[in-house]
């Protein structure tokens, strides 16, 4: 059994990732964490093979919490799960000793698979933030930044559809649908539905065409 430790400052999510790592008939979750410091504690407790540790906590962030932990025990496989894949902090976490680096919108099948990568010594990175390691690379571009559920989430809202209507046509949750907005309107740099249809007009195809 693969043992698992769960760092992250929303209870919501922690229930998500148990239930689901719960699933898996070869991955324990061992323990769950609301902040760094809690995770510094309780991986000494319960020893896990792999922690999936936010990076934006309170008390002690994940990065922190990564060196502290990894001082203490090398041999435990430290994935980063968050929303940030800016170069700077993919650096300082894969500095503090990380073998792993996932976004949050990742699939269900593609998070399993890397905690069993990291627990056979692999190293899982998504490949929006491998990109941003790549040396003299041209900056990407927001459009770029986007998964293929984000676009297809943000043409629908460019339609004018609400987020039950876009889940409906998706076949995923109305929640979801928050979250993938969530994360787009962060990536392209606005706030409101409004202004994300105006950009998505004149940046994405599929809203063009539409």
């Amino acid at each position: 059994m693969i043992r698992v430790l769960l760092a992250d400052d929303h209870r919501l999510v922690r229930a998500g990732l148990a239930g689901l790592l719960d699933t898996a008939p070869d991955i324990e979750v061992v323990g769950e964490a609301a902040d760094g410091r809690q995770a510094v504690d309780l991986s000494a407790a319960v020893a896990p093979d792999v922690i999936l540790m936010d990076l934006s906590m309170p008390v002690l962030d994940g990065i922190e919490a990564t060196r502290l932990i990894l001082d203490r025990d090398p041999a435990i496989r430290v994935i980063a799960l968050t929303s940030f894949a800016d170069k700077d902090k993919v650096s300082d976490m894969l500095a503090s000793g990380a073998v792993g680096y996932l976004l949050k919108d990742s699939e269900p099948a593609e998070l399993l698979a890397a905690v069993r990568s990291a627990s056979a010594g692999g190293a899982p990175l998504d490949p929006r933030v491998a990109i941003t390691l790549l040396p003299n690379r041209q900056p990407t571009s927001a459009l770029d930044q986007l998964s293929s559920r984000e676009r297809e989430v943000l043409a629908l809202a460019s339609q004018g559809l609400a987020n039950k209507q876009i889940g409906r046509t998706l076949g995923i949750a109305e929640r979801t649908v928050k979250v993938h907005l969530g994360n787009v309107f962060r990536r392209i740099g606005v706030s409101d539905r409004t202004s994300a249809a105006l950009w998505a007009r004149d940046h994405l195809p599929e809203a063009r065409s539409s």
